[in-house]
């Protein structure tokens, strides 16, 4: 459904987690609002901290980019559920242990529960993993979830567009 030409009607789940790569949820942040998507927060604890590090946004400010933000303790939010009309989900930054928590099924906050009922309700569910190098463990935890049906989107940038800034390469991988 589009509201306008060129506006998105669409509810996009975004959630954020302590991996390094804040810029990448900020930028996702403004770009959803930008096309008239309307956003999903929720962010785990360490993600709050790693926002403030890398950016030197508190939880206010990074709530205020979204349209609505949950604390990732309330397991009953809306997003919890299949019911609630979700268009998709990206968790970006993912660390490898909300990767991991998703690939198993290990629903014990709001963040994971939210994209297990993507995979659960066969929606769209982008998983940017933030880690270098990776592991055997967390490969086959990243086959897992393909196999379930999610994306996995490292934030690998393209130079092909030849960036000019860093802004430049988020905005290839956003």
């Amino acid at each position: 459904r589009r509201a306008e030409p060129g506006r998105l009607s669409q509810k996009v789940i975004v959630g954020i987690t302590g991996a390094t790569g804040a810029v990448y949820a900020v930028r996702l942040l403004q770009r959803l609002r930008a096309v008239g998507a309307h956003s999903h927060l929720v962010v785990s604890p360490a993600g709050v901290v790693n926002v403030h590090h890398e950016l030197g946004l508190d939880r206010q400010a990074l709530e205020a980019l979204a349209d609505q933000a949950y604390n990732p303790g309330d397991i009953g939010a809306a997003i919890a559920s299949g019911s609630f009309a979700s268009d998709g989900m990206v968790v970006a930054p993912c660390s490898m242990h909300t990767l991991a928590a998703v690939a198993t099924g290990l629903c014990d906050n709001l963040l994971t529960r939210a994209a297990d009922v993507m995979l659960k309700e066969r929606r769209p569910l982008v998983l940017v993993p933030r880690e270098t190098p990776l592991s055997a463990i967390h490969l086959a935890n990243m086959l897992r979830l393909a196999q379930a049906g999610a994306s996995i989107l490292p934030p690998v940038p393209g130079f092909y567009t030849r960036p000019q800034t860093v802004a430049d390469l988020v905005d290839f991988v956003v």
